[in-house]
């Protein structure tokens, strides 16, 4: 994995990419380069996976032709068996270049993988940036005084001025956890979303989609859909295992890294536990390294680095991001790196097959009238209102209330009216764009799911926590062939409307693969126990609700008993405030 950086247009300051990509060697401390060509530069600091000789060092050139790559192409030997010509290297970044070369911008449409990347043509003086079709790997760009900057992550891009915060950007936090694209939290520099590219000539910029699944419900029958999901998981998966560095697998004790693992057992798995008894997976992980003989490490986490890992945030994302869950990315893929350079993982699989406990409360009937009635008179900021929103809810503003930490009706008590001020946006204006009254509830589900909150949320704590260790980290379940077969899939294979367990198709695939009562427990993965390890520290929350409402960013709470997950997004936005000295 790597990062890559670029300034296209315009007279270009000498050393401005030089100094942008220096701050990116978290992300490729193996080597460095930088090109230099009349209107263009680009940078590039290189993870070596593959052939880690210096014939794959980039910037790298075909004839007109400079690219600048981050990403891991899996079919990349098939398409040189295609296309032929001549290479220097056995690097997938030099197959793409002889691809874009054949085919131009619909090169995207024949990779298999996780990239982006930017190709600048020298002759035409025309810069094209792509991003994989989930959103695996970032870019973020900023169009000002007649130039195009790219670059991996915001910090490259802070070097090249001072811009405003977007206080729209602020009330998107309190609704998702993160600030979804094609927002920052910056003025004016935006992230690609995913499956675009961008082309940059002349000036004039013009963004394309160029992935578009089609979500059916023609697979029905149970057994056509298991071996189904067995071939596909079964090309991928071992797919994903291309790499001339050692490869592990992040193991927590659910079903989806199970999953992973089952496939390619030979492999090292690395486990993350907790000082919550209830919370912690590590048995359950373990059972199944000793039932595929992997080479397994654990590592433990409780409170007492709470504080600490809370100040690393700030660095980590560059905007605040409000999902506890980046923690624990963080710690595992600490202990990984220790022994390998890529893990795998068992993201998306939640998404794709709807495994959340939202997804069950999504289709439970709604409560009796007179309970919304009592919600009048609960505070809003209390679990237990919080609850009855949710709960007498229906239809997408269900989806919405389990969705937002805080719900429209908590963000109207909490939010300083500066911050409610600041658009007429709606406030679950990125989940609506996705949602679809057309389709059966559990496949719209599927759908919003896949195009908000995970590239937005789970892939960018996957992808910041990982290269902040200078660890790649792929998750195999998103190939987007595994995607596309997961979105033919008829609801009642997904997940049942009685209360029961999702990801029904998998479950079946699976169980008998897997330790006697291993899908019985409780979901977990790698979440934390905030709110139990902020009692234990709560000033730490009453200084940061003390500076949010001094910045004019809420109010000063009367009554609350606020969530993990809602007391990890205030704490990170206050850090984030005070670690870069902005004002709001």
């Amino acid at each position: 994995m790597c990062g890559i950086v670029g300034i296209v247009g315009g007279e270009i300051e000498p050393g401005s990419v030089a100094r942008m990509v220096a701050t990116l060697r978290h992300r490729g401390p193996d080597d460095v380069g930088v090109w230099e060509g009349e209107g263009a530069q680009l940078g590039h600091s290189r993870l070596s996976i593959v052939d880690l000789s210096s014939a794959g060092h980039q910037p790298m050139e075909l004839g007109d032709l400079v690219l600048v790559y981050n990403g891991e192409t899996y079919n990349h030997e098939a398409l040189r068996a295609v296309l032929g010509g001549s290479y220097h290297s056995t690097t997938d970044s030099e197959t793409i270049l002889h691809l874009y070369r054949e085919y131009g911008d619909q090169c995207v449409r024949h990779l298999t993988g996780m990239f982006a990347f930017a190709i600048w043509d020298r002759r035409r003086r025309r810069l094209f940036v792509a991003r994989d079709r989930l959103g695996i790997k970032p870019v973020h760009y900023w169009v000002r005084d007649g130039q195009l900057a790219f670059a991996s992550e915001l910090k490259a891009l802070m070097g090249l001025g001072t811009p405003a915060i977007d206080r729209t950007a602020i009330r998107d936090l309190f609704s998702y956890r993160h600030i979804p694209a094609p927002k920052t939290i910056y003025s004016g520099i935006r992230k690609l979303q995913p499956a675009h590219t961008l082309v940059w000539q002349d000036g004039r910029l013009e963004i394309n989609r160029y992935w578009r699944p089609e979500v059916t419900s023609e697979i029905s029958d149970p057994r056509e859909a298991q071996e189904g999901l067995d071939a596909v998981l079964g090309t991928a998966i071992p797919e994903h295992q291309m790499s001339d560095v050692p490869v592990g697998i992040f193991l927590s004790g659910g079903l989806d890294s199970a999953t992973v693992t089952s496939f390619v057992p030979e492999n090292q798995t690395f486990t993350l536990g907790f000082d919550v008894k209830h919370r912690d997976e590590a048995p359950a992980a373990r059972r199944v390294a000793e039932l595929f003989g992997t080479d397994h490490h654990e590592v433990r986490v409780g409170p007492a680095g709470f504080e600490a890992v809370l100040g690393l945030m700030p660095r980590l994302f560059d905007e605040p991001f409000g999902d506890s869950g980046a923690w624990s990315n963080w710690a595992v893929a600490d202990l990984a790196a220790k022994h390998v350079k890529v893990a795998m993982c068992g993201e998306g699989a939640d998404e794709l097959f709807l495994g959340y406990d939202r997804h069950k409360k999504q289709l439970a009937a709604p409560h009796h009238p007179m309970i919304r009635a009592a919600g009048v008179v609960v505070p809003r900021l209390s679990l237990t209102g919080r609850s009855i929103q949710r709960r007498t809810a229906t239809g997408f503003e269900r989806y919405a209330n389990l969705v937002c930490p805080f719900m429209p009706a908590q963000q109207a008590v909490l939010l300083h009216p500066e911050i409610l001020d600041a658009s007429d946006e709606n406030p679950t204006w990125n989940l609506a764009e996705f949602w679809r009254d057309d389709l059966d509830p559990r496949k719209s589900m599927q759908w919003v799911d896949l195009n908000t909150t995970l590239p937005d949320g789970l892939l960018t704590r996957v992808d910041r926590a990982g290269m902040a260790h200078s660890l790649e980290v792929r998750p195999p379940l998103l190939d987007h062939r595994v995607v596309e077969f997961a979105l033919r899939l008829a609801p009642d294979l997904l997940r049942g409307t009685d209360g029961g367990p999702g990801k029904l198709v998998l479950r079946r695939l699976m169980a008998p693969r897997l330790p006697p009562g291993h899908l019985d427990g409780p979901k977990g993965g790698f979440n934390l126990p905030i709110r139990r390890w902020i009692k234990k520290r709560p000033e730490l929350l009453r200084g940061a609700l003390d500076r949010l409402a001094d910045a004019k960013i809420i109010r000063r709470p009367r009554f609350a008993n606020f969530s993990s997950e809602q007391v990890w997004t205030m704490l990170v936005l206050d850090r984030w405030i005070s670690d870069k000295g902005i004002r709001c």
